[in-house]
């Protein structure tokens, strides 16, 4: 797609307007790659390990209550801040985006991001060490964050379980999983690297 070209192809110079002028306090400068994903009670279909000929029994329930996670995921230094919200709006990507920009303060974040409506809204008051970078649309294959969910998600593959409670536990648990070293061997795309002047200390 050739609007994905024209983002690789200009990376280094997008970022480079983005961190001219850094906001007063900001030392460093650092890229992370931010999306939301859903997860709920309705179990998640797997592949599953039997006996030659045995067809596979796995749990399964039809329960039509949702959880939604935000996260951004850093492919420099493997840094990553999740929040777990009830829904996907304007006003709680607020919340996430006032609650990262607290997570080292003095670090000014560029913000790889899709072009959902709610990323756009007008009510949105961006903090200011926080500068978004928006994808082309439709082209959800330039942000590693949806690798990252394919990796959480394996694990919910035939899981059930009892409230969002216990799933909000083992999305928690899940999330430890996720090493610096794991979130840069996943995020690291080779376009990234075009603009590694960039970044570090302002």
């Amino acid at each position: 797609m050739k609007r994905c070209r024209l983002l690789k192809k200009d990376f280094e110079q997008l970022c480079s307007a983005l961190i001219a002028d850094p906001p007063e306090g900001c030392t460093s400068v650092n890229l992370y790659c931010q999306d939301e994903s859903r997860f709920g009670l309705f179990t998640r279909a797997g592949k599953g390990l039997t006996a030659r000929g045995v067809k596979p029994v796995c749990p399964f329930q039809q329960v039509f209550q949702y959880t939604y996670l935000f996260g951004a995921y850093s492919p420099l230094d493997g840094a990553h801040f999740e929040l777990e919200l009830p829904h996907c709006s304007a006003s709680t990507f607020q919340i996430y985006l006032d609650q990262l920009a607290l997570e080292r303060p003095t670090e000014l974040k560029i913000v790889l991001l899709d072009n959902g409506a709610f990323h756009k809204a007008k009510k949105l008051r961006w903090p200011s060490n926080i500068r978004p970078l928006f994808i082309p649309p439709y082209a959800p294959e330039l942000n590693p964050a949806e690798k990252i969910w394919w990796r959480l998600k394996r694990a919910f593959n035939n899981k059930t379980f009892e409230s969002l409670g216990q799933l909000s536990q083992f999305i928690g648990t899940q999330v430890n999983t996720l090493t610096a070293d794991i979130v840069k061997s996943i995020c690291d795309f080779d376009y990234f690297r075009s603009a590694t002047a960039n970044w570090g200390i302002l």
